[in-house]
């Protein structure tokens, strides 16, 4: 069993280098760093700029916003990938927990190689999006949890509803998970009482230790519920889209479902109960992020651990070299992914395939580079890609602090961006460089329909009076669109 440890290891730290080095660019990555930027500054969530998750995220990485003020994107996804480790180490340390005495090291190895060795699932476990945290969060919790039978077992059920609650405050759709567990200590009769007084509890403590600032503060309350009814408010449930994203997670994931299916023929009766949340609980998170309006693929990533402890906990007792055809499985599926390709290539120009000139966090570091020599020591930058701001180490004009999502259209009353507020910086100038890519101005939230192509030429043309353009670079960022750099001009129109 222990090649099988090193091997997985060794799969591992090999698809997580790819992500940290050759891992595309993501807008969300410069959103979620810039706002954990301004928190360790002292400013509020919500109340002094307007985030559209959970609190948790931004507070727990403004402890560590030195790493990328000094080593840019990279820093933040090894900070981000080795909480993303320390997640599968605890899904890994719980399926050993849950399974049969003689199954437990196969069961703990099931399930490091399921999502260790899933060049999909790391990549996202790689990224500084709320993936890595939540999911770290959630299977702590459950892994706490998992003390049931234990001498303390009301403070480890204490401790494990903090961590749900936690999890929940980091992306709320894991609300369910601490719910299901609840429900299960107080319809099973052997835990009722002290352990789900326990564990509500501690729900409850940490909600309020989490939630209160943000309720008590008239401002941030307002925009604390608008926040958390971002993602509903872009249009009603979309039968095509659910279909997509379902059988891309089919896609993505696959030797996971074919364990769990092969596992529903071998019976395992220790821990049934719990197993059946787990997989109850990843029923309805599930079923809840594919019945939004945009249901992502990657919203499942921090819940594909429950499903993965389930399977391997049941699959763990065949009298087969499950371990070896799961490891076979994962290193298939993660070279023939279509995400490898995604790295290395910027989609197709007809007959021919249009290859990226270097990885996208090192084209990052070219245009912050390029940003540095236009204006030393700068401190401000005019663009969408926060990305980019955090590479270059400067902060974004009042209002831009969610990137492209920034853009709220005519109306005067919203926490973001909006027609007179644009216009009046294009005119005022306050930043000497300005970075554009093809998302600058071309999104309208919360919405995220195209701004009319018309406003869009407006807010270009009033850029032109004040910049001029320096260079151009193709293949930037997220899907690969032109970058355009641009120097403010001096009184007499020259830069």
């Amino acid at each position: 069993m222990k090649i099988y440890k090193y091997l997985a290891l060794a799969a591992f730290v090999i698809l997580a280098v790819a992500a940290v080095i050759l891992g595309s660019l993501n807008q969300d990555e410069g959103w979620y760093l810039y706002a954990a930027k301004l928190v360790s500054k002292g400013e509020m969530l919500y109340r002094d700029f307007f985030f559209t998750q959970g609190p948790v995220m931004p507070i727990v990485y403004s402890f560590f916003s030195s790493i990328w003020d000094n080593y840019g994107i990279i820093g933040a996804r090894v900070f981000t990938v080795f909480l993303g480790l320390l997640s599968l180490l605890f899904a890994s340390h719980l399926a050993y927990r849950l399974a049969p005495e003689k199954e437990k090291n196969i069961a703990a190895i099931l399930v490091f190689i399921l999502l260790g060795s899933n060049l999909y699932h790391v990549y996202y476990l790689a990224i500084p999006k709320t993936y890595a945290l939540s999911s770290l969060f959630l299977v702590a919790g459950l892994y706490l949890f998992s003390f049931l039978d234990s001498k303390k077992s009301s403070i480890f059920v204490f401790f494990s509803g903090c961590a749900l609650v936690l999890a929940a405050a980091t992306r709320i759709t894991l609300v369910l998970v601490p719910i299901m567990l609840f429900l299960y200590l107080i319809i099973n009769k052997e835990r009722r009482g002290a352990l789900a007084f326990s564990f509500a509890l501690g729900c409850i403590l940490m909600a309020l230790l989490t939630y209160s600032p943000y309720l008590i503060d008239e401002t941030a309350r307002q925009r604390f519920v608008l926040a958390h009814f971002y993602h509903a408010s872009r249009g009603s449930f979309d039968l095509m889209l659910f279909i997509g994203s379902l059988s891309r997670i089919v896609r993505w994931y696959l030797p996971i479902w074919v364990l769990l299916g092969l596992s529903f023929a071998f019976p395992n009766s220790k821990n049934k109960s719990v197993l059946t949340v787990l997989l109850v609980s990843f029923v309805a998170v599930a079923l809840v992020q594919f019945l939004a309006p945009f249901p992502y693929d990657d919203y499942q990533v921090p819940i594909m651990s429950l499903i993965a402890i389930y399977a391997a906990v049941r699959i763990s007792t065949v009298k087969f070299p499950i371990v070896l055809l799961t490891l076979g499985m994962t290193w298939a599926l993660s070279f023939g992914s279509p995400l490898l390709e995604s790295f290395m290539t910027a989609g197709q120009d007809r007959f021919w395939v249009v290859r990226k000139d270097a990885p996208d966090v090192l084209t990052l570091r070219k245009a912050a580079s390029e940003i540095e020599k236009l204006d030393p020591n700068g401190k401000m930058l005019l663009t969408q890609d926060l990305y980019l701001a955090i590479e270059s180490n400067r902060e974004v004009p009042k209002g831009f602090e969610m990137g492209p999502f920034s853009y709220w259209g005519e109306k005067e009353n919203t926490p973001g961006l909006n027609d007179k507020k644009i216009l009046e910086y294009l005119r005022a100038s306050p930043c000497k460089v300005a970075a554009l890519s093809g998302y600058t101005f071309a999104i309208t939230a919360p919405t995220c329909v195209e701004t009319p192509i018309a406003k869009q030429i407006r807010f270009f043309e009033e850029l032109k009076k004040n910049y001029s353009l320096v260079s151009k670079m193709p293949n930037f960022g997220q899907n690969s669109t032109t970058l355009m750099i641009l120097l403010r001009k001096d009184d007499n129109g020259k830069e």
